[in-house]
């Protein structure tokens, strides 16, 4: 944030909030005008909105959309979703911070806000999908240990050795690890603390559930058909973007951050 230069005051009220703003998020014009906000999505030409009725409710409702020169246009039904099992807090993605709780390794909650949709990966060699795709092995882990040297990352155990991976509870294989778990047969990474902060959150994905309705340690999950419809139709090209909010945050954001 820049700090004003020695000697100049604002001339008006709305240059004085101007200097008060946030600069990471607007411009000021010389004039002390309304600013234009420009949000680091702004070019996301698909979104994927998960609503939830409240910051500690674990059930959810998800939605897809696509950016035409009308604005957004709803494609696909809308799916039930479970979420994590002590609701939702605020992650690090790409919005600004927020007032309200936040997400912490291990509380159960899923990062709300907007965040960029990574990788999907699965059980099988390929998948019918234009995203990036990682089949898993069983020697693949997403680190989960606030700390380690590759916190929230998937990584392969052969490539980076077993020490790296010493303490992980998130094998990506879990049908092999985890008595035939098929959750992450199909899924996505949300890129939730994409820096490794240390204790922020890690191993954030939208994934299959194990049973309807039941909720999950902060990723969001569905049936299979809904996970295979998202493969479907996600296109890395489009910059999709996924965003994850309480409904009263919805509202209060939904204009300000140009949602649908």
């Amino acid at each position: 944030m820049k700090v004003a230069d020695a000697g100049k005051f604002p001339r008006t009220i709305g240059e004085a909030l101007c200097w008060l703003l946030p600069l990471a998020l607007i411009a000021c014009s010389s004039g002390g005008r309304v600013p234009t906000v420009t949000s680091p999505w702004a070019n996301a030409g698909q979104l994927v909105l998960v609503t939830t009725p409240g910051w500690n409710a674990s059930q959810g409702t998800l939605r897809t959309y696509e950016s035409t020169t009308a604005g957004w246009r709803e494609v696909n039904a809308a799916v039930p979703v479970t979420i994590g099992r002590s609701g939702s807090a605020w992650g690090i993605g790409l919005h600004p911070d927020q007032p309200g709780p936040s997400k912490v390794e291990g509380d159960g909650r899923a990062p709300a806000g907007v965040f960029r949709i990574g990788s999907a990966f699965g059980y099988a060699p390929a998948s019918a999908t234009s995203m990036p795709y990682l089949a898993m092995s069983a020697t693949h882990y997403c680190v989960d240990v606030s700390g380690a040297a590759l916190y929230n990352r998937v990584v392969d155990e052969r490539v980076v050795g077993e020490v790296a991976v010493a303490g992980s509870t998130e094998p990506m294989r879990r049908d092999i690890h985890v008595n035939g778990d098929q959750r992450y047969k199909l899924g996505f990474v949300i890129e939730h603390n994409p820096e490794g902060r240390r204790g922020a959150g890690s191993c954030i994905f939208a994934h299959m559930w194990r049973k309807p309705g039941e909720a999950t340690a902060g990723c969001t999950a569905m049936d299979e058909p809904a996970m295979q419809r998202l493969f479907a139709w996600l296109n890395p090209r489009r910059q999709p973007v996924f965003v994850l909010l309480p409904e009263a945050e919805y509202r209060r954001l939904r204009a300000a951050w140009n949602l649908p």
